[in-house]
Parts: structure tokens; sequence; C-alpha cells
């Protein structure tokens, strides 16, 4: 069974020659035969097109009913008979493909609510839609072809780049962002930077936080993920970065190009990541630090200092994930029992 249709209208039936262009696929038989959508392997019927994940999945490619699979040619031969194998490097990039054709991303219906209110010096590009209860703000710009969705505002002066996205109730203020942005439910972007200085009777004194968020084409920030905007200069998140749901970015942050940053993950003020970093779920990066392109930091890890280019780091405080490993190793073998039945450790 396929995506439910009131909430993701498919554009199917679709050629297999269709679908096979999409997911960069020769197709060798089949190309005529029409197909309605995609599915997982044990869900998908004869006029869907599945994918092969991995090898744990092999029990379910042999008992597929799908009509076609996405799979490396390595497990081709146990693709079942009736269906036909579609044989790429990557299956699962040629699935995303795939299931965005079948089913793409919502098109803008031009217009403005009643119920919305727009500053009369706002500019609206071409094709936008807003929805109900939004705001945008005095002098904002707003590019063609953006969906603004219902309770969103835009700030004051905030720049939206063209075929950007805006969903219910997010927010972006103090913000300049580019092209194909995404700001998925509640988050918010341009909040007040977490600084003040206590004096010597314990007041918290505010700082101003002066600057701004600059956010680069194709960004995407998740589900009340928050940004802070600069406390001087500029919080700044390169193209193509994505933000999970529930992430907190401090005030004079910076990251390269193409970031991958996992739920509740937590960077300090003017922490620097450099292009492709990943860093996974719960991790807490304290500011001040560099962590080098394409690092990857571990679930959970507390990093605590700068992180080389290319290294992998877990744990907490992070370290290189092999020295991690053997400390762990070596902690075990303390707190095993002795061979008497005694507790394990020293004294």
């Amino acid at each position: 069974m396929g995506a439910d249709p009131r909430f993701f209208p498919s554009r199917g039936p679709l050629a297999l020659s269709a679908v096979a262009e999409a997911a960069g696929v020769a197709l060798a038989e089949g190309g005529d035969r029409l197909f309605t959508g995609v599915a997982p392997l044990d869900l998908a019927g004869p006029g869907e097109i599945a994918f092969l994940e991995g090898r744990r999945m092999m029990a379910q490619l042999r008992e597929t009913r799908a009509g076609a699979v996405l799979v490396a040619a390595a497990m081709a031969q146990d693709v079942p008979e009736g269906c036909i194998a579609l044989v790429t490097e990557q299956p699962q990039l040629a699935y995303a493909r795939v299931a965005a054709l079948f089913h793409p991303r919502r098109a803008p219906v031009p217009g403005i609510h009643p119920t919305a209110h727009v500053a009369p010096d706002a500019r609206i590009g071409e094709g936008t839609e807003i929805g109900p209860f939004a705001m945008i703000g005095a002098g904002a710009e707003i590019g063609a072809g953006c969906i603004i969705g219902p309770h969103v505002t835009v700030g004051a002066g905030c720049v939206l780049g063209p075929g950007s996205e805006l969903r219910a109730h997010a927010s972006m203020e103090y913000c300049i962002a580019g092209a194909g942005v995404v700001l998925a439910q509640g988050a918010r972007v341009g909040n007040e930077g977490y600084g003040f200085v206590t004096t010597a009777t314990g007041e918290h004194v505010t700082m101003p936080q002066i600057g701004r968020v600059i956010l680069g084409d194709r960004v995407e920030i998740g589900a009340n993920s928050c940004v802070d905007r600069g406390a001087g200069g500029d919080t700044v998140l390169g193209p193509g970065t994505r933000l999970d749901n529930l992430v907190q970015i401090g005030h004079n942050v910076k990251t390269g190009r193409g970031c991958v940053i996992v739920a509740q993950v937590g960077i300090a003020g003017s922490a620097e990541l450099g292009d492709f970093v990943v860093i996974a779920a719960q991790a807490g990066l304290v500011g001040h630090i560099k962590i080098g392109s394409k690092a990857r930091i571990g679930a959970q890890a507390g990093v605590m200092n700068d992180v080389p280019a290319a290294t992998d780091v877990v744990g907490s405080p992070a370290w290189p994930a092999r020295e991690t490993m053997r400390a762990f190793a070596r902690l075990r073998q303390l707190a095993a029992p002795k061979k008497d039945g005694t507790p394990g450790g020293t004294p």
C-alpha cells in the first residue's frame, strides 16, 4: 500500500520509462508498463515501485509483491519472478528521486488570504501564496513562488529568496534567507541570543543582540528548532545545511556547506563548522570551537575542543572514536569480576 492520497496525491500512473529516467536507470524491459506510486518492499503491490535498502531486507525482497524494485546489481538475482529489477549503484537515492516524481512538493497557490496582514511596503514576489493569519512586516521582501503558511511571521526588513516555504507557525526575524529555504512548523529564526553580563550583585544585564541570521540557499530547518541571531556579527548557516527538529543554534555560530545537524543537538555561540560536518542526535558543542570539514560527531557527544577535519569523535568528553572505543573496552576489563568471583577494579 502506497501513500494515502488524502495527504499525498500521486501524479501516477506513470510509465516505467519515465520512472527509469528519473532514477537514472537503464531500462531493458517493460518501458510501457504503468505504475501508480511507490511503497515499502513489504507493502508494495504490482503497480508500485520499492527499493532494497540493504542485505538485512533480503527476506522482504524475496517475498515482495512490488512491480519493480530499485536494487544494487549484486542483489538483482534475488528479485522475484514478475518483478522488474531496476539496477542502480544507489537504490535509496534513486528511490528518493522516483518518490519525488510521483509526489512532488506542493506548488504555491498564488494569492493572499483575507486574514493575512501584509505591510504596505512589503514586496511580494509573483506566484507566492500567503496563508491565513500570516504576518509580513514592514519592508520585508518575499521572492517569487514562495509558500507562507498559516500563522507565519516574517519580520520587518527580512528577505526570503524565491521558491522558499515557511510552514505553519514558523517565524523569521532579522534574517536574510536565500532561495529554496524551508522552515518547518514552529521553527524560530532570529531569536535574541542568550547573552548577558552578571554584575557583582548577581544581576543579569542583557547584552543587546544586534546581528542577523544569514541562511544560504536550500537551508532547511526542522520543526521547533531555534537559530539565534548574532550578538554583533551574524549567525550563518551555509548553503544546503539541514537542521533536524529540536535543534538549538547559538548566536554567531557559522556552518559551512551541507552540514547535517540531528535532533536535540545544541551548539553554543561562536562555534564554527566546516563543510559537510555531521552532528548526531543530542550532541553538545561548547562555544568558540572549530569543527573541521567532513568531521563527524557521535550521538550524545560532549565536544569541548576543536575537532580536525575528517575526524570522527564520540563520548563525553569527545575523543577520537577509536581512542574512545579502546578506553571503553579497558574500562569493561577493569570492571569485570575476578576469577575468584570478587568484584573487578582496583581498591
